[in-house]
């Protein structure tokens, strides 16, 4: 049964010049949730229509999708788009250029001059690693999850605790010195081990619908809170495991986390609704559960539509090349490259002949192709080395993080929620002589 249990946190911050809300010692109240493996829940009629009808909308994502896939390097900007949303690294917004650009000089071996930008792909990272550690029909383990959260701290002044379950009580809301004004509380340190363990059991069951089990787990997660710090990220990488698991997302996982992230007051009180306290099997439970289902649901379709719209794009952009660059052999390394090319939006000379299994020779030439024909754009990355990038797929994927952030999907209607990157502007046309 789902209780709180009252404990007293007596202040100690001698020294510490703070006000005395901020000092004071108090009582308060941790949540202790009902465990969720082998566990019978009912959902209503419309609760069930709308969990079909976002299992139906993602499995055809994923049988028709050719640009984000999990082998192209596209499938990591969903990543680092829900990486940078749940980042707060020195309040910076690190743009997808931006981002590519940082990862091109990683792979040419040079050292990160943009350690923002470094923090930012290490997160990216460990989310690519809990996508990959899980596959079809793989059980998924409490090592894992602590091994995604050791990668996400790994890079942070934090990372002493990355990997490890905390031993002390966390809070959300309020102040960062004590709990007494929380907006919520999670489960004493002592009862964390027994409930992740509970989780990644009804993780590993097979009885559920793979969306309704995965935002329950994913509820539960957030709930638990299980880490020091970290824990959202972690929670949506669980996300991305149970549907992978599931094989309901074998080749392409939905950005369902930053459309919830864009709803992040329908989305808090949608978890706030499970939190309820009684009998698992009591009308507050079944109330609160298939009111966080349905909208979990929602946003799984949302998330959908909007990769769809991504995938138009994209293959109408691959289409108007295939015009500009002229024919060409359908084996040929020009070819080649450009059915490569979205997926890697910028490039060097090196990394288009390991795409495409050709020669260096063979590469610089098909590169040198699409630069004359305005495809590629030549730029610079790190010391002294050139890239190549597609402007207008970097510029499609802005917008497509901007359509995710907004609350209808369309920002002229409804603007960002939170920080994405700025659309490019559009050059104005130069002015008749006569109008100087």
């Amino acid at each position: 049964m789902s209780h709180v249990v009252r404990r007293r946190w007596d202040a100690n911050v001698a020294g510490i010049d703070l006000p005395r809300r901020d000092r004071q010692s108090c009582t308060y109240e941790a949540y202790v949730p009902d465990t969720l493996a082998g566990r019978t829940f009912v959902f209503e009629g419309p609760v069930t229509a709308d969990v079909s009808d976002a299992e139906h909308a993602i499995v055809a994502l994923n049988a028709r999708a050719s640009t984000l896939v999990d082998t192209e390097a596209l499938a990591r900007l969903l990543l680092r788009a829900e990486s940078v949303a749940s980042s707060r690294i020195e309040g910076l917004e690190i743009g997808t250029r931006r981002l590519l650009r940082a990862d091109a000089v990683r792979q040419l071996g040079e050292g990160a001059d943009d350690l923002g930008a470094a923090e930012v792909l290490a997160n990216i990272d460990a989310m690519a690693f809990a996508a990959e550690a899980v596959r079809i029909s793989d059980p998924i383990s409490v090592d894992t999850v602590l091994e995604v959260h050791r990668r996400l701290l790994a890079p942070t002044a934090l990372s002493a605790y990355g990997g490890r379950v905390r031993t002390e009580q966390n809070w959300i809301g309020g102040n960062r010195y004590n709990p007494c004004s929380a907006d919520f509380v999670p489960p004493p340190p002592d009862d964390v081990p027994r409930l992740l363990n509970d989780l990644i059991a009804f993780c590993n069951e097979d009885a559920l619908p793979a969306v309704i089990q995965a935002a329950l787990a994913h509820a539960q997660f957030e709930t638990i809170h299980p880490f020091v710090d970290g824990n959202g990220r972690v929670g949506r990488t669980l996300i991305h495991m149970v549907l992978r698991r599931r094989r309901l997302a074998p080749r392409v996982l939905p950005p369902v986390s930053l459309v919830l992230a864009t709803w992040s007051d329908r989305y808090v009180a949608g978890l706030t609704a499970t939190r309820y306290r009684g009998e698992p099997g009591s009308p507050l439970s079944r109330e609160g559960i298939n009111h966080w289902v349905a909208l979990f649901a929602t946003a799984c379709r949302r998330a959908v539509h909007d990769a769809n719209a991504f995938e138009e794009r994209v293959q109408a952009i691959q289409q108007d090349w295939r015009k500009r660059v002229g024919p060409v052999r359908s084996d040929s390394t020009t070819a080649l490259l450009l059915k490569k090319l979205p997926g890697a939006p910028i490039i060097t000379v090196q990394s288009a002949a390991e795409l495409t299994s050709r020669s260096v020779q063979a590469a610089n030439e098909a590169v040198s192709r699409l630069a004359a024909a305005g495809i590629v754009h030549q730029s610079k990355v790190g010391r002294r080395n050139r890239a190549f990038e597609a402007r207008e797929i970097i510029d499609a994927f802005t917008d497509l993080e901007r359509r995710l952030a907004s609350a209808t999907g369309d920002t002229r209607v409804a603007p960002p929620e939170r920080p994405v990157p700025r659309r490019k502007a559009k050059k104005a046309p130069p002015r008749p002589r006569g109008d100087r």
